[in-house]
């Protein structure tokens, strides 16, 4: 099963991550199958999340289930409606 969800990236305490598309038994930073977009949870100016619509709904077409955190993020940010 293929499940979109997030892949975390930065230093100590200063988290950024990554919207990644990722087979569900690959372990949390293992190899990834594509990336549609990121998240700074402490970025303060500007977008805190950024979301490639276009890949997001080929890869939920094809089968693909977001977790439920990025389905709250994407919810949050008020770019899409998750089912």
């Amino acid at each position: 099963m293929v499940k979109i969800r997030l892949k975390r990236f930065g230093a100590k305490k200063r988290p950024y991550y990554r919207i990644v598309v990722i087979d569900s038994c690959a372990p949390r930073q293992g190899r990834t199958i594509d990336e549609i977009g990121y998240y700074h949870p402490i970025e303060v100016r500007g977008n805190m999340v950024k979301l490639d619509k276009e890949k997001f709904q080929h890869w939920i077409s094809k089968g693909a289930h977001a977790t439920r955190i990025v389905q709250q993020l994407i919810k949050k940010a008020s770019i899409m409606e998750v089912r």
